[in-house]
């Protein structure tokens, strides 16, 4: 169990109030507001240029807001004393200094957070870099063994927060499970995870609570089974056209695809009709993946600039 060193469960763990940025006549972040919980992975997910990065810059102290607050342990990040000590963060990979090793990036994030040097070998170990690797300029690293670096960097100090953005860009499908798994644990163990990304899939897989961004504006936020809750059902049945009929005379929308009728109702609902009526049941299960995606798109969809960003 990680050091305690704010009493940590006393307080929200992030709490964002009407922030808001903006640049001349254009708002990059809206009036947002949410808080995170302890102990869970929140994903942040928002197509490219929705206003994520610039969101988390501003919890971090890098981005002044126009208005609003954020405060991470109860305090503006600013005032935290220490604070690599009690949250850890990875907003661009690419920023680390290229002319150092991997070995000194971490060795001078020890001496500064007043940390013994065990513990860099320590944080190259549980991301993975060899030896060889943590002797190597920066320069020449590619982006995933960057990510993984920058992850050990926020790991550093056994903070309570970790701020992480786009945390899987370069990493390969081992990488990207061994990042899950990594970051499972660490909620797991009491830490808490602030993950943003515009790959829905890459969030739902980790995430215990979602928000989504589109232009600036929460679209929508809950935990993930809410969501998922949110995005229906989908049956099949020996007589698709017919239960379809059926379910929206009772009220409920119907949509009919490839994989099945889409059900904005509660699978027990959508099974009684079809008892009440004697049509089979093939298939009865919620929409998941497919009609979370689907929410994602149609939420974000004015800011999507390339049509498709999840």
């Amino acid at each position: 169990m990680r050091d305690v060193r704010i009493s940590s469960m006393m307080v929200t763990m992030i709490e964002v109030k009407n922030l808001t940025r903006t640049y001349g006549s254009y708002t990059a972040v809206d009036d947002v507001s949410f808080t995170v919980r302890p102990g869970q992975v929140t994903g942040f997910l928002g197509p490219n240029g929705a206003g994520k990065s610039t969101c988390m810059r501003m919890m971090v102290g890098l981005t002044p807001p126009s208005a609003g607050t954020a405060t991470v342990l109860g305090r503006p990040y600013q005032e935290l004393p220490n604070p690599g000590r009690h949250v850890g963060v990875l907003l661009d990979a690419s920023a680390q200094h290229s002319g150092r090793s991997g070995r000194e990036v971490l060795s001078l994030a020890a001496t500064v957070m007043g940390l013994p040097k065990e513990r860099v070998t320590e944080m190259l170990a549980v991301v993975g870099l060899s030896e060889v690797e943590a002797d190597r300029r920066v320069g020449g690293y590619s982006l995933g063994m960057r990510q993984r670096l920058g992850i050990a960097y926020a790991l550093m100090g056994d903070p309570q927060v970790l701020v992480l953005d786009e945390p899987a860009n370069g990493l390969d499908p081992a990488g990207i499970r061994w990042m899950r798994s990594l970051l499972r644990g660490y909620a797991e163990e009491g830490g808490t995870v602030f993950l943003s990304s515009h790959l829905l899939h890459e969030i739902e897989v980790i995430a215990d609570d979602l928000l989504v961004i589109g232009r600036g504006k929460i679209v929508a936020s809950g935990t993930k089974a809410e969501l998922m809750s949110a995005a229906g059902v989908v049956a099949k049945s020996l007589d698709d056209a017919n239960l379809a009929g059926l379910l929206r005379k009772e009220g409920y929308e119907v949509e009919e695809g490839p994989q099945g009728l889409v059900v904005q109702a509660e699978a027990t609902q959508v099974g009684t009709v079809a008892a009440q009526h004697r049509i089979v049941l093939t298939e009865l299960r919620t929409a998941g993946s497919t009609g979370l995606e689907d929410m994602f798109l149609e939420l974000t969809a004015d800011d999507a600039r390339e049509g498709l960003a999840a």
